[in-house]
């Protein structure tokens, strides 16, 4: 059995999800488990239940190793758990190739893909850092902007109507400690914050 896996980092990224899904079911995925979450985070949930699904002679199958894992560390240790189970994984898009590592070649020439992309990664790691401090140093760096703090008004009604800070926290999507600097930056008690 085929069983599919897409991600994308983040929800701003339908249509690339869209087209990962679409591509593991034309390569005959049986199913398809998707999930928008960046790789570098601990938790991936849909990753985790397409291994559970694995059986022994079940491919894992994905668009591309960036999909999979954020490292080669991380790409070999994920290799290892689907072995663990008997089945092989498939990446579809390596320049037009299929990569199998069912195969000693495949094996190979994945490992091979994995530090390639680490060290790719590296790279563009690196070049930000380099913009963000030149633009520092030329003054032009402002940094994220505070989201959080544009929902202040937001914030500061749905107090004023008796909600805790957790609830308002939920509706407004952001975090409990953001409505607490949102109500304290509008001179607000810190002690009456927390009622």
């Amino acid at each position: 059995m085929k069983i599919g896996y897409a991600r994308t980092s983040t929800v701003d990224q339908d249509a690339g999800l869209e087209a990962q899904v679409r591509d593991l079911q034309a390569h005959g995925c049986e199913q398809v488990f998707s999930e928008q979450v960046s790789a570098t985070q601990v938790a991936r949930p849909e990753l985790e239940t397409a291994i559970s699904h694995l059986r022994e002679g079940d491919v894992l199958v994905v668009c591309k190793p960036d999909r999979l894992a954020r490292s080669t560390a991380d790409l070999l240790a994920l290799i290892e758990r689907v072995e663990a189970r008997k089945a092989g994984l498939v990446i579809l898009s390596m320049s037009g190739q299929v990569l199998d590592t069912t195969t000693p070649t495949g094996k190979l020439m994945l490992t091979m893909l994995g530090a390639v992309a680490e060290f790719e990664r590296s790279l563009m790691l690196e070049r930000q850092r380099e913009g963000i401090a030149k633009a520092k140093a030329d003054g032009k760096y402002k940094g994220r902007r505070p989201t959080a703090m544009e929902k202040a008004s937001q914030v500061q009604a749905l107090k004023a109507e008796g909600i805790n800070p957790t609830e308002i926290a939920r509706r407004l999507g952001i975090s409990r400690m953001s409505v607490y600097r949102c109500l304290e930056g509008i001179g607000q008690d810190k002690t009456a914050l927390r009622s």
